[in-house]
């Protein structure tokens, strides 16, 4: 305890002694890092004193005592009289891994507290738990300014590196959709990505498609469904690769042939690094705890993805508006921290089902302030064949209460045209790309396979240039690598 008294002590005398040094220490240190109370009180008053543009001195500190916050002259004097010390960044990590030792030792008492509270559920102990042992593990993480110089060198680098790929247009993990790799460049590390859309759209579908892409390409995935068991994923994604029909799937309705494909599939899927939650509730917290602890044991892992945000909960009782802004603003942090992308999927607003034009926009996304501004990209899935569906059995319906015939136009397709809406990127233009879904078999794929080079069309408008990503004719063949995307 003596050591710690004397680094500390040692700490505020070199403030005393060079008050400018203050600002550098207060970046990271806080009053409370400090063991001894009589510390605290005198390094909170110095803090006071350098902001109010005060001397930093032993008369000025002494007239900030109070009785909440009582400072003796003795301590001054016990500070004055310890050596100067050259290496203070030492001293200073020092306090601040006694500061955490201590936290840690709240934290375990805590613990034996909560687990004594009956009136508490054991997933509000847990809740409450997991949100200050991610204070603790966060605090004094914040990164220090970097010059120029040093930025410019890691840029250059970055670009050289770029370079060396041969001008490749995916820098990022690869979608699965030419379109949308050359939009996007595929999603980078740290990137949030917002895959909404109204229910039946293939949000999940899509999401299920980039994960086996990455599989494919030899990363590993980290899949947390909220709302589907494991083994309906599973059945997806089989029948995306086998091109069986899901519901014979389901049904074990499989002809010799479909079998063998099935089997060799499932013994390619069962080798891939591809790892589900499928408890059904989840914070925060416990997502930032299950990914890290899972990306410690398998550093392939180069994509997340969480179905859906709006199931997840916060551990703390707000509303819904302040859980969703902690929730996403959680996401992006894990996504730069661990360095992958993390796609979420989200609901939409049924408000955009009431406009002639159904198209998804920003504002229909739930809770939209802090999910659009904390997303890099965000991705609207849109059939329109969806809504002339159901637009035809309204009418079908209505008919019939009116004990009249109606004679339906639609006529289902298993294969119907898609649009990915970007609606918002961070580093890269906005617009659409047309894909292909597949009903029967659960997939997206690109407009054409036959000849998978695509067109980019601009639009200018008023407010923004819009890309649409369309097939080229079938006697023309485009270059895709030497089209330019602008960067808004």
């Amino acid at each position: 305890m003596e050591i710690q008294l004397q680094i500390e002590r040692a700490v505020l005398n070199s403030i005393l002694f060079d008050p400018e040094q203050l600002d550098s220490i207060a970046e990271s240190l806080v009053a409370q890092d400090f063991s001894y109370t009589p510390h605290q009180n005198i390094f909170s008053a110095m803090l006071e004193l350098r902001y109010t543009d005060r001397p930093i001195d032993e008369e000025f500190i002494l007239k900030l005592s109070t009785k909440a916050r009582p400072i003796v002259q003795e301590e001054i004097l016990n500070i004055l009289a310890t050596n100067p010390i050259s290496d203070l960044k030492s001293y200073i990590n020092e306090i601040l891994e006694a500061s955490t030792k201590r936290k840690l030792h709240s934290f375990a008492m805590k613990i034996n507290q909560s687990a004594n509270e009956s009136e508490t559920s054991a997933k509000e102990i847990i809740d409450y738990l997991q949100s200050e042992l991610y204070k603790i593990t966060n605090i004094n993480e914040m990164r220090e300014f970097r010059d120029s110089k040093k930025i410019i060198e890691s840029t250059l680098s970055y670009v050289e590196e770029m370079k060396r790929r041969g001008n490749s247009v995916l820098i990022g993990v690869d979608t699965g959709f030419v379109g949308l790799n050359k939009m996007t460049t595929g999603f980078g590390k740290g990137d949030l990505v917002i895959v909404a859309a109204r229910p039946a759209m293939g949000k999940t579908t899509l999401v299920l498609n980039m994960a086996q892409k990455a599989l494919d390409t030899g990363r590993g995935v980290a899949f947390f469904s909220l709302e589907m068991p494991a083994e309906q994923l599973m059945l997806r994604m089989l029948s995306a690769k086998t091109s069986i029909a899901l519901q014979n799937l389901r049904v074990g309705n499989l002809q010799d042939e479909e079998w063998s494909n099935l089997t060799s599939a499932a013994e390619i899927m069962s080798k891939a690094p591809l790892f589900i939650d499928d408890n059904g509730l989840l914070t925060i917290h416990q997502l930032r705890t299950k990914l890290r602890k899972i990306k410690s044991k398998h550093p392939e892992i180069g994509l997340a993805v969480i179905d859906y945000l709006q199931l997840m909960s916060s551990a703390n009782n707000k509303d819904r508006h302040q859980e969703v802004s902690e929730i996403s603003r959680g996401l992006k942090m894990i996504a730069r921290e661990l360095e992958i992308p993390i796609i979420a999927l989200s609901q939409l607003n049924r408000s955009l089902e009431s406009r002639s034009d159904r198209r998804p926009m920003l504002s229909d996304l739930r809770e939209s302030g802090s999910i659009e501004q904390d997303a890099d990209i965000i991705l609207f899935v849109y059939r329109e064949a969806v809504y002339k569906q159901k637009d035809e059995k309204e009418k079908e319906e209505a008919a019939k209460k009116e004990n009249k015939e109606y004679k339906s136009t639609y006529i289902p397709r298993n294969e119907e045209e898609a649009e990915i809406i970007i609606g918002k990127q961070r580093n890269g233009p906005t617009g659409t790309v047309k894909l292909i879904f597949h009903k029967h078999c659960t997939r997206f794929v690109d407009l054409t396979d036959s000849n998978p080079t695509l067109e980019i069309v601009y639009e200018q408008t008023a407010q923004n240039t819009q890309t649409q990503f369309i097939p080229p004719k079938n006697d023309e063949k485009i270059n895709s690598d030497s089209i330019d995307i602008p960067q808004i």
